[in-house]
């Protein structure tokens, strides 16, 4: 399991809306990779959210988590809100955020269980049996899913440590203090280091 920070920094409205694309294309990725993807972010305005907090899980997580995290993303458009302004270059930070050793358990009662019938990661195993499982968690209504493993019941224990991941990820944002996270993360978007490239409104990955 693996758990990313993503930030528009100190960036402008154009690096939330960055954030915000970035967010769909790494789940779309995950889902390509069959690698279940969670994610919580934080008060979004009308342009996005400017952190998000991502819990990757499977067989791909570790590479593509690798991938994400080899500098920071580069997005080139025009202002999408400000048409005249000169600017192209948009960027956004993407760091990992450490697993604890050790992530205190939810509570039973605020956790909803959701059963369904695996269309994602799951390999052979998938659509047989409603094995998927939907974890939510009722006081904040963050979920995780969890696919591939071959049971609903190991399904639950995957699910229910996504969701409590994501909901510890956030926890030690808000502890350590958003500001100070994302000046470190804001640190390491160095100018001229991008890992990730991507253009155009459509947010294509650049070859």
């Amino acid at each position: 399991m693996r758990r990313l920070l993503l930030t528009s920094g100190r960036g402008p409205a154009e690096c939330r809306i960055a954030v915000a694309h970035a967010l769909t294309r790494l789940a779309d990725e995950a889902q390509a990779a069959e690698c279940d993807c969670a994610t919580a972010t934080g008060d979004p305005d009308r342009h996005g959210p400017a952190s998000a907090i991502v819990v990757l899980d499977g067989p791909a997580a570790d590479d593509l988590a690798r991938r994400w995290t080899q500098g920071s993303l580069l997005w080139v458009c025009r202002s999408p809100v400000r048409p005249h302004h000169g600017r192209k270059n948009w960027f956004v930070g993407v760091v990992d955020l450490p697993m604890p050793q050790q992530v205190p358990a939810l509570a039973a009662a605020d956790v909803r269980f959701e059963s369904f019938r695996a269309g994602g990661p799951g390999g052979q195993h998938q659509n047989k049996t409603e094995s998927a499982v939907r974890a939510v968690h009722l006081p904040s209504g963050l979920t995780a899913i969890a696919r591939d493993g071959r049971s609903q019941h190991r399904n639950k224990a995957l699910a229910l440590a996504r969701l409590a991941a994501l909901l510890d990820g956030r926890a030690r944002v808000a502890e350590a203090g958003e500001a100070r996270l994302v000046q470190a993360a804001h640190d390491h978007v160095t100018r001229g280091a991008a890992g990730l490239r991507f253009e155009g409104p459509a947010f294509r990955p650049a070859g």
